[in-house]
């Protein structure tokens, strides 16, 4: 049995009584000028909606987790006038799913890495197969196998390319077979979780040249100092081959999404912000920049030994992290902290590396503060939904100069709320995402009583303010079970919690009318994507994940190719509330990209776009009836699954 031991989002907010959502915030762009008489003539400022550039006075994200563009949209086919790339495009695959004429471009090859973390280490060979996914983390309720072994409803060996996970899985299963385990209460097809953590990211995309991911996946063990099984294999990490999956749309998966990007609008060239996991990328979400470890006074200090990131190979292993995981201020293993101002330090030294030779500046040099220790994967908020401070295990001290999106809409009279599922009668649940809300980790919003306020909302609470015409300008609609996550949770139950959303928002046409929802992903989860990747600081930016607009103002079946990422949630919101970027290091501060011979990369690099693009402001447009979804398969829960992660 391997004795690789990791921690999942999941195990981190059931040892929280934390708190919340994502957040999603929004950014900056030119308005045509042609829309500017409509523009300004929305621009009425009704009580705690403020006034608006657009005709938008309600914005909504919708945050699900761990899917990367191509896993989701590799065969999607865009209407007429429209292009898009992914894996059908370049040739990867066929529509039926199959390898296509050029699968070379995905191919992915094995490496050797046995001294110092390298991005781009030393080229072995291409893999002649790739090894059987595994069932990481997945309950045995949910597919009749144990957890952490060779999935055995996949071949024991696969062709070196992408390959269409519903070939052997079903998109929608009752699991009706796997009663005698228990009640795997989501409707649809359970998977496992691919390996999704910052140092790991950065070599799976292995500059840009995406053909580490499987070799990574293979070798480097988040076994939190622990040294590699022995014997070693191809199964040690409990992975295989699960990052090279993807759903089909042209088969009929993915049928939410796929709707709604015909209908409204999307992206082809939208970006996690930062390399890693959830928690990270919540936080950027929210504030544009990252937590870092500091005393009760605010100042920044190191952590503990075993909290800090080591991701050089252990000796005599080939790329098995000597420190990450999560380790405990008593132990020296694990790591979830690096401080990026020491260009020496392990993993640093090799970013810093890469990013020194790109043809241009990243932004503030990094935006790595000297001697500051930053989070770069998944703790627990420094505080509890209610206020008090958390002091369980795996822990990022209380945030004492970390701005954020709540705080600048609240000193502009800007209504907003966080609505988590799982946050139940007052009291967060086991279905709650503990560091999925970024406000949560913040002093400013959680020692002010009326500001706390704000993210103290389940997503019945949000029901009911769209249902009563109450719901605040910004809303951050985050699920629980349901978000997609692969282990626990699968696409088709986020589509679910997408549906009912959308659906309800349509039922009052008042709300509808001046509505923009955003439905996103927060990071990749580990899976293989072949998108340009624009570095922009020490964190990020990170693979492509789903981005779709849902709006009355929406342009019906639009691509955009314009280069954006979480942080243009923030800068379509300050754009179009006319609110200032929320600091000095947050990258709200960066320009929109200025469009060059290929579309997906800014020639003013570094850029990230403001989301104004998806947008038709006609109020012609916008009059029209709105395409209705159809049925979900199954309906949204609140209940949690059988979870028996570590």
């Amino acid at each position: 049995m391997n004795v690789v031991h990791r921690f999942s989002r999941r195990a981190l907010q059931s040892g929280a009584v934390a708190t919340s959502l994502v957040l999603a915030v929004l950014g900056v762009a030119a308005v045509p000028s042609s829309g500017r008489t409509a523009l300004h003539a929305a621009g009425h400022a009704a009580s705690g909606l403020g006034r608006t550039v657009t005709p938008i006075k309600h914005v909504i994200v919708i945050i699900g987790e761990n899917h990367t563009f191509d896993n989701v949209f590799a065969t999607y086919q865009p209407g007429s006038g429209q292009r898009v790339k992914n894996l059908r495009s370049e040739g990867i695959v066929t529509s039926s799913g199959s390898p296509g004429p050029d699968a070379w471009k995905a191919l992915q090859r094995q490496a050797s890495d046995t001294t110092t973390y390298q991005l781009d280490p030393h080229d072995v060979s291409a893999y002649q197969q790739l090894p059987q996914p595994n069932t990481t983390y997945v309950p045995q309720a949910c597919n009749g196998q144990s957890q952490n072994v060779p999935d055995a409803r996949f071949p024991a060996t696969l062709p070196n390319a992408p390959y269409q996970i519903t070939n052997y899985v079903p998109y929608f299963d009752s699991h009706g077979a796997y009663a005698k385990f228990g009640t795997c209460e989501f409707i649809g097809a359970f998977v496992g979780d691919p390996i999704h953590r910052f140092y790991q990211m950065y070599q799976q995309v292995s500059k840009g040249r995406n053909d580490l991911w499987t070799w990574v996946h293979e070798t480097a063990g988040d076994s939190n100092g622990a040294p590699p099984p022995s014997p070693f294999t191809a199964q040690s990490t409990d992975q295989g081959a699960l990052d090279m999956g993807f759903y089909n749309m042209a088969t009929g998966d993915v049928p939410t999404l796929n709707f709604l990007a015909r209908h409204y609008s999307m992206s082809d060239n939208y970006h996690q912000a930062v390399m890693g996991g959830t928690g990270a990328n919540h936080i950027a979400l929210g504030t544009g920049d990252a937590a870092f470890y500091q005393d009760p006074t605010g100042t920044a200090t190191a952590p503990p030994p075993g909290e800090i990131e080591n991701p050089n190979p252990q000796p005599g292993t080939n790329n098995f992290y000597t420190q990450d995981g999560y380790g405990q201020s008593t132990t020296s293993n694990g790591g979830s902290y690096s401080n990026c101002s020491d260009h020496s330090a392990p993993g640093v030294k090799s970013v810093f590396s890469y990013l020194n030779r790109l043809p241009y500046d990243v932004f503030n040099g990094g935006d790595c503060a000297p001697g500051h220790y930053y989070l770069l994967n998944n703790y627990n908020p420094g505080y509890n939904v209610d206020g008090s401070l958390n002091t369980s295990t795996f822990t990022v001290p209380p945030q004492h100069s970390l701005p954020t999106i709540g705080d600048q809409l609240s000193a502009h009279g800007i209504s907003w709320g966080y609505y988590g599922e799982g946050y139940d009668n007052g009291t967060p649940g086991p279905n709650y995402c503990g560091i999925c809300d970024p406000m949560q980790y913040a002093s400013s919003i959680m020692t002010d009583p009326a500001k706390r306020a704000n993210v103290q909302h389940g997503v019945e609470d949000f029901d009911a303010a769209v249902a009563g015409g109450s719901l605040p300008a910004v809303s951050f609609l985050k699920p629980g079970d349901d978000d997609g996550h692969p282990g626990y949770s699968t696409l088709a139950a986020f589509e679910a919690f997408v549906t009912h959303a959308v659906d309800e928002v349509q039922n009052n046409p008042a709300l509808w009318s001046d509505t923009a929802i955003f439905v996103t992903f927060d990071e990749g989860g580990g899976y293989y994507d072949s998108g340009y990747v624009q570095p922009l600081s020490f964190f990020g930016d990170g693979p492509r994940v789903p981005m779709i607009v849902v709006s009355p103002f929406a342009r019906p079946g639009y691509v955009s190719h314009t280069y954006t990422d979480h942080i243009s949630l923030l800068k379509f919101i300050e754009r179009n509330w006319g609110l200032s970027p929320l600091s000095s290091r947050s990258l709200d501060q960066l320009p929109n990209p200025v469009s060059g011979r290929n579309p997906y990369v800014p020639a003013n690099r570094p850029a990230i776009g403001d989301l104004f693009d998806f947008f038709d402001w006609s109020s012609a447009h916008a009059s029209a009836v709105p395409p209705r979804l159809p049925a979900a398969h199954g309906t949204r829960t609140s209940r949690s699954v059988i979870r028996v992660r570590p």
